[in-house]
């Protein structure tokens, strides 16, 4: 395995796709290996350079360095998400703290520190421009905040803080990853199933039947949030136990996650002292664009008081549907929420579906709407395998037929796939090493039976549409520096191109392309759109604060100073308490996330005291949805304007300041609150 190494060259496929029908997981471990230590040597070099320091000699050859441990690293943490092993999750347990320890030996290098100030001291003199001039500025904010400047004890004891935080993360998301199929709830009786659609019954019939269960049903957790089958499933009791599996992850039992949760959040809090910060939240935040916690605690609270306002309509409105059948419950929310939709609107989920059959919602839809804005052109490539026989790839073409990149859509849920939906590139975007994008989009779609179509959910469409956002801001990269590429941006920009790109999702001219019948063809009706137009703000009290008492309990977690993170031992005590004191305690909506299976947070660092960032990356979009409203939509001189002006830009700038550029202005507010029904006279 170490002699015929698939990752020690690049990869002769085009694009360097990596051969993954060449790849054994014994691979990897050899391949981390080698990788770290050619990129130890790389950097000694660096630092053993007679010559005075110059651009080219650190901070290029530092960008050039570590080639097999990316390639490595690319493919082995796409498939730790897309499709795990029992082995790959014990070599990630391995290899994760190593890694950790590898960048840490980077990073805390005080002769390649060295160099670096050395070029930030005369960083005037040395004629870089924009790009070049960001690079520099860069590394040493990021050295500086892994700690170059603290003493060789506290380096220590650093080191010895993040191998354990990695480890950490790493023990997180696999129990997670393990609740989510431990908690699938059983059902014995199909009747029980009434008013899921058949192809989620198949679903739970495989699934019952994976469990050796042959005869009975298994309602998988298909969310790391909120369960979608609890808008449809008739039979309240059954609700109840899905709902209360899904939100009692993580509490008790083999995959209990809260002993990890306290460990996590006090050594994070430590890291932060050790560099000068308060607590963990100042520290993340300090390097986003909010730059403060401050600057976001006072978005939040523009928007909690009229969010839980609507909510408590909200749930009145559904208490009066209910009449006086019973009490409205959080497991009913989404059940009664489906009813009084079709009430007041007309609009029945399991009627919209058929109008949203896969392929033509991502060739018709979303590649349609990214041809009409940019001029791409997509052609699927049968001839290259991906990691698993889901996921295809697409070669894309630029406007003028030039080939841009590849894009790999895996759409399906499988258990060896974690949940949610998400985007990662298996190649980045880059001048100096002239690559071009490889991008993933992995979602967790139930697969139709057998020869039948598989048709989407509303939220479904509108996930297909966020997530190809990331590819493009992946694929329109033209950056020089690996480090810039794509979507390496501050996290509380990331999601902006994103939730930009769901606006085309309900598009006139873009919903008229896709949105047809797939039986008949026949159009989606036209009052049927006016009534989903009618709806947009529909249920926002209900998804506005889910999502506030994630963030505030995010942040809740993370501005805790060392000594209050070591007088907390109960953590489900400590959530309850927390959303009361940021007024979004209520019964009624759960947190989006829980703390004992909020893996935004706890399984990595980069969500970590920033999950505010959908909303403030929504207060661009929503400004931005303006912007391209008022230039008339879909016109090939906005997409430009918007690819040229911001997604090509990548990190290779201040991200507000290109902002401002693109813009002409700061972001408003109001845009926002408008959409979400925040204003005095919409709340």
């Amino acid at each position: 395995m170490t002699t015929d190494n698939p990752f020690f060259e690049p990869s002769d496929l085009p694009y360097q796709l990596p051969p993954f029908d060449r790849i054994d997981v014994e691979h990897y471990l050899p391949a981390f290996e080698r990788g770290m230590e050619e990129q130890r040597a790389e950097v000694a070099a660096i630092v053993a350079e007679p010559a005075a320091p110059t651009f080219d000699n650190t901070l290029v050859a530092l960008e050039r360095s570590g080639r097999i441990l990316q390639r490595t690293s690319a493919a082995f943490f796409t498939l730790t998400s897309s499709h795990t092993s029992d082995r790959l999750q014990e070599i990630e347990a391995e290899v994760v703290p190593r890694l950790s320890a590898h960048s840490d030996a980077i990073m805390l290098d005080a002769g390649l520190y060295s160099r670096i100030n050395d070029l930030y001291a005369r960083r005037g003199e040395l004629g870089l421009d924009g790009e070049q001039a960001w690079l520099l500025e860069r590394y040493r904010t990021e050295f500086v905040r892994a700690g170059a400047e603290l003493t060789a004890e506290q380096h220590e004891r650093l080191r010895a803080v993040n191998a354990e935080l990695a480890g950490l993360a790493t023990e997180f998301g696999n129990l997670v990853r393990d609740e989510m199929k431990a908690r699938a709830v059983i059902v014995d009786d199909e009747a029980a199933l009434d008013g899921l659609s058949s192809d989620a019954i198949a679903a739970a019939t495989v699934a019952g039947r994976d469990r050796g269960l042959d005869g009975k049903y298994a309602l998988n957790l298909i969310l790391p949030t909120g369960q979608p089958q609890l808008a449809a499933l008739h039979d309240r009791d059954l609700r109840e136990r899905l709902h209360n599996a899904s939100v009692g992850r993580g509490v008790g039992g083999d995959n209990d996650t809260t002993g990890l949760v306290l460990r996590i959040v006090r050594l994070r809090a430590e890291r932060a002292r050790l560099l000068g910060y308060e607590h963990h939240a100042a520290y993340n935040i300090s390097d986003n664009t909010a730059r403060s916690v401050a600057a976001v605690e006072e978005m939040l609270a523009k928007v909690v008081p009229p969010a839980m306002a609507n909510a408590a309509a909200e749930a009145d409105d559904l208490q009066a549907v209910i009449g006086n059948d019973y009490t409205l419950q959080p497991w009913d929310w989404a059940y009664c929420t489906e009813r009084l939709r079709r009430d007041r609107y007309a609009i029945d989920e399991s009627e919209l579906r058929p109008y949203f059959e896969l392929e033509r919602v991502l060739h018709d839809g979303v590649f349609y709407a990214a041809g009409q804005l940019y001029g791409l052109r997509f052609s699927e490539r049968s001839d290259l395998s991906a990691y698993h026989q889901d996921a295809r790839v697409f070669e894309v073409f630029d406007h003028d037929g030039s080939p841009l990149g590849l894009f790999i859509g895996d759409f399906f849920t499988r258990p060896s796939k974690r949940g949610g939906a998400w985007a990662n590139a298996l190649v980045a975007q880059s001048g100096l090493f002239g690559t071009s994008p490889i991008v993933c989009n992995n979602l967790n779609i139930n697969r139709a039976p057998e020869g039948e179509p598989t048709l989407l959910t509303l939220d479904e469409v509108r996930t297909m549409f966020h997530e190809f956002g990331h590819a493009l801001h992946t694929l329109f990269s033209a950056v020089q520096y690996p480090k810039f590429a794509g979507t390496r941006v501050p996290r509380d920009f990331v999601e902006y191109p994103s939730q930009v790109n769901e606006v085309w999702m309900l598009w006139p001219e873009v919903l008229e392309h896709y949105a047809r019948h797939h039986i008949t063809g026949d159009r989606l009706p036209q009052e049927v759109i006016d009534r989903l137009h009618a709806a947009e703000q529909f249920n926002k009290g209900f998804s506005t604060v889910e999502y506030l008492a994630a963030t505030l309990l995010d942040l809740a977690w993370h501005t805790l100073s060392v000594e209050e993170a070591e007088a907390v031992t109960d953590v489900m005590a400590f959530e309850a308490d927390a959303l009361e004191r940021a007024g979004v305690a209520t019964p009624l909506v759960p947190p989006r996330y829980r703390t004992p299976y909020f893996a935004h947070i706890f399984s990595g660092a980069a969500y970590s005291a920033g999950y505010y960032s959908y909303l403030w990356s929504e207060v661009l979009d929503a400004d931005t949805v303006d912007w391209l409203t008022e230039r008339g939509g879909l016109r090939r001189d906005s997409g430009d304007a918007f690819r040229d002006g911001l997604l090509a830009k990548g990190g290779s700038a201040d991200s507000m300041d290109v902002y401002r550029a693109f813009r002409g202005r700061d972001p408003l507010i109001e845009p926002l609150l408008k959409r979400r029904g925040l204003l005095g006279d919409a709340a």
